[in-house]
């Protein structure tokens, strides 16, 4: 699809970017702002074997690989030097194994019609408020013709498998959609007879979903409310599990402290503070005086260092930020009075509200979010013992 000479190509970005963005926004920021590279994590370098491995498994040839030929592959691209040690090697590779002997037990290679292979795509999101057009792109693992339509398959190595509601709403199969029908227009028309699958090669199952048209609408409208976020440089930490296999800890706020001693920033005591701190929250004749006098030094010192969370043998501190918020009477008056919905709310509260947000229009709904203005902050010390 050529882009619409009315528009201004704005801003380019991968679809594993765009995910970075969702998963935690300073982590994109260090990757596509800062642009300072990451070591590739074991567990990445893994999963790119297996997706090679079942590349190779599935180009098309005369005759398709036989399960000894794909481990003979594996154990060829094989990279011992990536473990810690030789038992936490074996077990990957053991894992590694497994996944591709389950996938022959559970497949007939032979019996796929294969459209495409790690097919690369471009797709132009218009934002018709702004006049400019932004690009996603990115990578399908797998594209099928079946007897019924398509199917488009995205693999998996990680451990833990999804509810089928999430499936139902995988914003990643959602693009991947939209991407195949930027190449093959015709086929909305049978967009019921498209399947969406991600495959977890790990437990050997594929959980598959369809899309409708208000799911891709959805999609995109939500990738635009994404490309707004980056503009306005909101790029916050977000502590998750996924923080266990980030390289970026010695620079993130939320971690940093815990890198101290390699900072070598003299923090002596502040780390008495800190752990005093701690003690005193979960000791039954803790004083509130100390308590207070300790936060007050800690906050200070997160302030100073730009940190978000501290560090020491007992625990870690993490500061909290707790806003509440407030609707524009003036604004949320213009939105709801030509619908005749002012006169059931009497007062601008959220509990009045809600009871009529679930009858009003996605775009509706989205404009009230949009009057919502800070009415208070406040910020607090949570403790995590060890």
């Amino acid at each position: 699809m050529m882009p619409d000479p009315l528009y201004l190509i704005y801003m380019r970005i991968s679809y594993s970017a765009f995910d970075t963005y969702q998963n935690c926004s300073l982590k994109y920021k260090f990757q596509n702002v800062d642009m300072i590279k990451e070591p590739k994590s074991k567990e990445a370098i893994f999963g790119t074997l297996i997706h090679s491995v079942m590349k190779f498994i599935h180009t098309p040839s005369l005759l398709q690989p036989k399960l000894e030929e794909a481990l003979d592959f594996f154990s060829k691209n094989w990279n011992a030097d990536i473990f810690e040690n030789e038992l936490e090697e074996r077990s990957a590779f053991t894992q590694g194994v497994e996944m591709i002997q389950r996938y022959y037990k559970n497949n007939n290679p032979a019996d796929f019609n294969i459209v495409d292979l790690e097919s690369r795509f471009q797709i132009e999101v218009e934002d018709g408020d702004k006049k400019t057009q932004h690009i996603i792109s990115g990578i399908i693992d797998r594209i099928d013709k079946t007897d019924e339509g398509y199917e488009i398959i995205d693999y998996k190595t990680t451990k833990k498998m999804p509810s089928q509601e999430k499936v139902d709403n995988d914003l990643q199969l959602s693009i991947y959609l939209n991407a195949f029908l930027s190449r093959y227009p015709k086929e909305i028309e049978h967009l019921d007879k498209i399947k969406v699958s991600l495959y977890y090669l790990k437990h050997g199952v594929k959980l598959t979903s369809t899309r409708t048209l208000e799911q891709l609408k959805n999609a995109k409208e939500l990738f635009l409310d994404v490309i707004a976020a980056i503009e306005a440089e909101k790029f916050e930490p977000n502590v998750t599990p996924l923080c266990d296999w980030c390289g970026y800890q010695k620079i993130c706020p939320m971690w940093m402290h815990k890198f101290k001693e390699q900072r070598k920033i003299d923090t002596e005591e502040v780390n008495a503070a800190i752990s005093e701190y701690i003690n005193l929250k979960y000791a039954i004749n803790s004083t509130k005086v100390r308590i207070a006098e300790l936060q007050e030094k800690i906050s200070q010192y997160m302030k100073q260092e730009g940190v978000g969370r501290v560090f020491s043998d007992e625990g870690i501190i993490a500061e909290t930020v707790r806003k509440t918020f407030k609707y524009d009477e003036k604004r949320l008056r213009e939105i709801l009075e030509p619908l005749d919905k002012w006169d059931s709310i009497l007062k601008v509260d959220g509990i009045a509200l809600k009871n009529i947000m679930g009858v009003l229009s996605p775009t509706v709904r989205k404009e009230i979010e949009k009057t919502k203005v800070i009415d208070k902050e406040t910020k607090t010390l949570t403790v995590k013992k060890k």
